[in-house]
């Protein structure tokens, strides 16, 4: 039992981690690349984030793959985790994804540790972090819940892909990132004062999302 709980905290730090240094690190590198174009920079970022998911959920997947406290919670919501699993995994999850935000300053030769300056604030972009939320829950538990499992992290990718540009936040839809992304001063950064309202409306998504789910797919068919 031990050695399986730590296999599970092994692979949530090591994925988030792995998330966080291709969130961050091509963001970096579109800045560089494209330094005029924000929709390139974008598109980059995005395509990056995309192949990291594939890539990390597939590793993964077998042992633990949410890297995202709002799946884990949403996990014991619907009768996939214990209660006692959800603070240490959130936890490795949040320590993860701040290694990989420093990491990814490291290797881009900027200050290991930053604060962003990087306003995201407003009404319009809370909201796109509630729909953003919600969109990648029903992806994963419906896959879940019509035993499509395998899907996942084609999915996933393709979901938060897209949803870069479908919504005005960007879709961090993922409280451990809203973390993380507070210790880069670069493009895919955010201020620390923003990220408290951004994980508020992650979290008001992922019980709307609960709720939802438990409706549309009411008997869970756990493998």
């Amino acid at each position: 039992m031990l050695l399986t709980r730590s296999r599970v905290l092994l692979s949530e730090f090591i994925g988030t981690m792995f998330l966080l240094i291709g969130v961050m690190g091509s963001g970096i590198m579109a800045e560089r690349l494209s330094p005029s174009d924000s929709g390139l920079q974008l598109l980059q970022n995005a395509a990056a984030t995309t192949g990291v998911l594939i890539a990390i959920i597939s590793i993964f997947g077998t042992i633990s793959a949410d890297f995202n406290p709002a799946v884990t919670v949403a996990s014991w919501l619907l009768g996939y985790r214990q209660r006692s699993e959800i603070i240490p995994i959130v936890i490795v999850q949040i320590i993860g994804g701040c290694v990989g935000t420093v990491l990814a300053n490291i290797m881009f030769d900027l200050d290991w540790f930053q604060l962003s300056e990087k306003t995201r604030s407003g009404a319009n972009l809370w909201l796109a972090e509630v729909v953003a939320t919600v969109g990648l829950l029903l992806v994963v538990f419906s896959l879940l819940r019509t035993k499509r499992s395998n899907h996942i992290p084609y999915v996933v990718g393709a979901y938060i892909g897209a949803a870069y540009y479908f919504t005005s936040s960007t879709s961090f839809a993922n409280p451990s990132v809203s973390v993380a992304r507070m210790l880069s001063d670069t493009f895919a950064g955010i201020k620390p004062s923003s990220v408290p309202m951004f994980i508020l409306m992650q979290i008001f998504g992922l019980f709307l999302a609960a709720w939802v789910i438990r409706f549309l797919f009411s008997k869970p068919l756990v493998d």
